[in-house]
């Protein structure tokens, strides 16, 4: 396995650390139908988040412009989500290049950061983001919300037990997601914290 922490990534956390009480909400799996409603909880609360997208999901009419206008960051998931350890070289480069290529045309904005599926990689994957000259991006706090489907309010708790200054958090676009984030953002400034982006 290829050590994650290479020198990119680690100018990229000193860089976000520096940024006072400052942490980053990612979102993965999407464009989802949730999209749409978890936009509308970011602008009443004023914070920007990085979305990672599996570009085979990646509608024309899915509400990709407002992620634009409304100043948030794309980034890629992959075309569809394999876990890219599985793969031969030349599958992870199409998975990648596929993705970044399709999301590029489709909001005319450079793709500058990648999150493997599954958080999976190696060697080959470090080679393939190199030539492609794009950062990966992991996380720090993971809230499981793919696991607490029928007990959201531990998504909230996952996070803010373990929150701190510049920590990068792992969500999805996911219905029990959606239905904690407003009270996962003030629970987050709460603790006074702040939103940034990468």
């Amino acid at each position: 396995m290829y050590d994650f922490k290479d020198e990119r990534w680690i100018k990229n956390i000193e860089q976000l650390r520096q940024k006072d009480n400052k942490v980053i909400l990612t979102f993965d799996d999407g464009p989802s139908r949730k999209l749409e409603a978890i936009l509308d909880v970011l602008k009443e609360k004023q914070v920007q988040a990085v979305f990672f997208w599996n570009s085979r999901l990646l509608y024309p009419q899915r509400p990709w412009q407002r992620v634009v206008q409304e100043g948030h960051k794309i980034g890629s998931h992959a075309h569809n989500h394999k876990n890219l350890t599985t793969l031969t070289k030349s599958e992870q480069y199409k998975q990648i290049k596929t993705s970044v290529e399709k999301i590029q045309e489709m909001t005319g904005l450079d793709v500058q950061w990648f999150r493997p599926p599954f958080g999976q990689y190696n060697e080959e994957t470090m080679e393939i983001l190199r030539e492609l000259c794009l950062t990966p991006v992991m996380w720090e706090i993971s809230s499981y919300d793919w696991e607490n489907k029928s007990s959201p309010e531990v998504i909230v708790t996952n996070v803010v037990e373990h929150i701190q200054e510049g920590s990068i958090i792992l969500l999805h676009e996911l219905k029990q997601t959606l239905k904690v984030l407003p009270d996962l953002i003030d629970q987050i400034r709460e603790k006074g914290f702040e939103f940034a982006l990468l």
